[in-house]
């Protein structure tokens, strides 16, 4: 490893999740079986990838661990919050994700994870109802809470550094009101306010975060660091943050495959995109107003890929549309259907149809490993901010809209921000042109 300006990763990583339901007790419990050897992290870039540095007689290809210092998975810690009290055990086997054979050997581990308090409000998921909540807790009451759970957690379990992460429901809608959100000031009195319109519990966890310290990731499609004020935030405190919504299944199809249809100058006439999904995350999308959050970040995706102004005969007038359904005989097993219409040579139609069968948590937990992982390291580089490296793990990229920044969708495109900012924390050239 270089000589790099990267602090190492030297004690224990506390991993603090809101949310333990299906993902996360996915996550947690690979992580544990991984450590004991007994599961492999398949689908983890920082355990499997390799990357180029350096050119001609110098190029090597190595994993991420032997480019920058990243925390060992023997060094994390679980903590989580919940609006339901059961534990990280009970909650993997209540999830059905994973089969017991393949919980049972950290099942011990499990069940000392247990969830705290969480800050809810029903108006912004209103299909969840547990008991497990701050009862009658203000905005700001929620925001001290949280700082002190995370000040706890460090303590009793010896911590140097913390990331959270965000793996709870889709909240209803939150449009930017730059009143409120554009400023830190704004956004600190609107919670001193109990300003409950605009200030999502989603908030109350970011900006306790960044305040004590502890890097941010939001794993939904919640408007949470997707404002100034919290960029601000970030800022002040020198921490990174990231966003927004795991690009797990339908959206890593669609960053992947259109791509082709650009590159192979194709036109477009529409593209349909529906999904069947029965798990927690299904129920609370069930309703309208917390779909709209989910269908604004997937709706993103193909629009900067296939630019009209850049090709107005291919681009120009194309339909999309994005509908996901609760249908709970799946529970975790997510379906996807893509239906493609495009045209080719003298405007001849043509279509393509893609059918994902994919299982929900198993494509998002490599993620929260990755994200986590990769935060953590940006924050001991000195990087705070947007991370905007991490839009390769994420649906709907955060950028500064406020500017006219488009955000990069196409995924080979973020694969070279990916491994350029890694070169860079390393000590190499960041060598590859986004392009």
């Amino acid at each position: 490893m270089k000589a790099t300006n990267v602090k190492p990763a030297e004690g224990k990583l506390g991993v603090l999740v809101v949310g333990l339901g299906a993902v996360s007790s996915t996550f947690m419990t690979g992580v544990l079986m991984a450590r004991k050897g007994l599961a492999k992290p398949v689908g983890s870039m920082t355990q499997y990838d390799k990357m180029r540095v350096g050119k001609g007689a110098d190029k090597k290809y190595l994993k991420y661990d032997e480019i920058v210092p990243i925390a060992k998975l023997d060094d994390i810690v679980f903590g989580a919050w919940d609006v339901y009290p059961a534990n990280a055990y009970e909650s993997a086997i209540n999830a059905e994700v994973l089969k017991e054979k393949d919980i049972n050997p950290v099942k011990d581990e499990l069940e000392k994870i247990k969830p705290m308090k969480a800050a809810f409000d029903h108006n912004y998921a209103k299909r969840l109802d547990g008991e497990n909540i701050m009862k009658g807790a203000t905005r700001e009451e929620m925001v001290n809470n949280i700082r002190e759970d995370i000040r706890n957690f460090k303590k009793e379990n010896g911590v140097d550094r913390v990331v959270v992460l965000w793996a709870a429901s889709t909240e209803v809608y939150v449009p930017v009101d730059e009143k409120i959100h554009g400023t830190l000031a704004a956004l600190e009195e609107a919670i001193k306010a109990d300003d409950k319109e605009h200030i999502a519990p989603s908030m109350c966890y970011a900006y306790a975060a960044l305040k004590e310290g502890a890097p941010f990731i939001m794993g939904a499609p919640n408007t949470t660091v997707d404002i100034p004020a919290m960029w601000e935030l970030a800022k002040e405190t020198g921490m990174p943050i990231a966003g927004k919504d795991f690009k797990t299944g339908q959206t890593l199809v669609k960053s992947g495959f259109a791509p082709i249809i650009g590159t192979r100058c194709l036109g477009l006439s529409g593209w349909f995109s529906t999904n069947i999904l029965g798990n927690r995350d299904g129920l609370v999308l069930d309703e309208p107003a917390n779909f709209r959050t989910k269908e604004v970040s997937k709706l993103s995706t193909l629009e900067s890929i296939l630019v009209p102004e850049a090709q107005p005969d291919l681009y120009t007038d194309y339909y999309h549309k994005v509908r996901i359904n609760y249908y709970p005989p799946r529970n975790d097993n997510k379906e996807g259907w893509d239906n493609i219409d495009i045209f080719g040579w003298m405007g001849y139609p043509m279509q393509i149809k893609i059918n994902f069968l994919c299982r929900d948590s198993i494509l998002a937990a490599p993620l929260c490993l990755d994200l986590v992982l990769l935060s953590d390291l940006a924050a001991r580089a000195g990087r705070y901010g947007i991370q905007r490296f991490l839009s390769f793990f994420l649906k709907s990229p955060m950028h500064d809209y406020t500017t006219g920044e488009v955000p990069v969708n196409h995924l080979f495109q973020q694969y070279v921000m990916l491994k350029n900012a890694i070169r860079e924390m390393g000590g190499y050239e960041a060598d590859e042109e986004i392009d």
